[in-house]
């Protein structure tokens, strides 16, 4: 159990929470700004991104530590990830009235 925890202990599972939180509360602001806001949307939300998120990134954790030479695609993944989540937060931003460069944005 303690290797479990110790599994979602880490500076990166940390950061992609972070970063899901920020883009839910960001979302939400956003929803509430545009009247688009919907209970049903914010738990389909926490049921995909979230644990797409958290548990994938900790899966890919576990099968690097028992194939250590698949360490370098944990860690691409993890970039690709934080992007993904970034790009999010900024489609919030902009959702939110804030103008930002076109290609920062989501197609």
């Amino acid at each position: 159990m303690t290797e479990l925890v110790a599994l979602f202990a880490t500076s990166q599972i940390k950061m992609i929470v972070t970063l899901i939180a920020i883009d839910v509360i960001f979302g939400l602001i956003a929803a509430i700004l545009k009247k688009e806001f919907r209970l049903g949307k914010v738990a389909k939300f926490m049921k995909t991104s979230v644990l797409k998120y958290v548990l994938g990134f900790a899966v890919l954790e576990m099968v690097a530590l028992a194939l250590p030479s698949l360490v370098m695609v944990t860690q691409l993944s993890y970039f690709l990830i934080i992007f993904a989540l970034i790009g999010s937060i900024l489609n919030n931003v902009a959702r939110m009235g804030i103008p930002l460069p076109a290609y920062l944005l989501r197609d």
